[in-house]
């Protein structure tokens, strides 16, 4: 039987890498220096007569990025997520790259909705037409998750920060046994989410099933919303609580105008 050899030549190996990171001897401190060079050079400075022409081609680097971005946005990302929507609104602006669309549901986007990169979109199975809607001129931020299994509805002017997640089901059963088999939530575990116009949602915030975000509400960054908000009131924490009410809701006149806001909690 031969003898394993491997053990010893890592040893041997980590040995050398040991030394070198401790610059024991002259010889592995020089050793050391040229080892960080290599992996952090610096280079030399430019003379002055050359600058105009490196300028040039460091504006143009970026010109030439720019413009296949623009090439690739206008003529590939938005005829194929627009292809992979139900109906598209005019002034779609989509920063980052092509949303991540899964599964089977409808996307309903309005007018000058704006999304940001690295959006995923992931449909369930419970329901045969499940929609997310996202109304005119809302802005849903990078990283954003939306998990759809009936319905979720992002109203008007809405602003949606980055790192959220928003699902109107949790994914799995109840049952733990019903989890080791990997089936899907019964359909009474899903309930629609509705976020109304002018709220903002901060970053990281988790949006459970079930609930409505109120009119004008601001949830703090990093909340989990488990239960409805109301109207123009600051929520925010785990479970997200309601800290503040009636901030900056206009008031109306008999006519239906708007007046200021009123900033005094009630």
């Amino acid at each position: 039987m031969k003898p394993d050899t491997s053990q010893g030549r890592e040893g041997l190996v980590n040995g050398w890498i040991l030394k070198i990171k401790r610059a024991e001897t002259p010889f592995y401190r020089g050793l050391k220096r040229v080892l960080v060079a290599l992996m952090s050079p610096s280079s030399p400075r430019v003379p002055e007569f050359l600058k105009p022409l490196g300028r040039g081609l460091y504006e143009l680097h970026y010109l030439a990025i720019g413009v296949f971005r623009w090439v690739r946005m206008v003529f590939y990302i938005h005829p194929l997520f627009q292809s992979r929507c139900t109906s598209v609104g005019k002034n779609l602006k989509l920063e980052g790259g092509m949303p991540f669309v899964s599964g089977h549901g409808d996307l309903i986007i309005g007018d000058d909705v704006h999304i940001g990169g690295r959006v995923s979109i992931i449909s369930g199975r419970v329901f045969d037409r499940p929609r997310l809607v996202i109304q005119s001129r809302s802005l849903i931020g990078w990283n954003t998750t939306f998990s759809l299994n009936r319905e979720i509805v992002v109203e008007e002017d809405v602003m949606i920060s980055f790192d959220c997640r928003i699902s109107d089901n949790d994914g799995h059963p109840r049952d733990a046994l019903l989890r080791a088999q990997h089936k899907p939530p019964a359909p009474r575990d899903v309930r629609p989410v509705r976020i109304c116009r002018y709220a903002w949602i901060g970053n990281g915030t988790h949006i459970a099933k079930g609930v409505t975000v109120g009119e004008g509400a601001i949830i703090g960054a990093n909340s989990v919303v488990l239960s409805n908000i109301p109207p123009y009131s600051i929520a925010l924490g785990n479970p997200a609580e309601v800290y503040f009410r009636n901030i900056n809701r206009r008031q109306r006149t008999p006519e239906g105008a708007a007046t200021q806001p009123s900033d005094a909690p009630r």
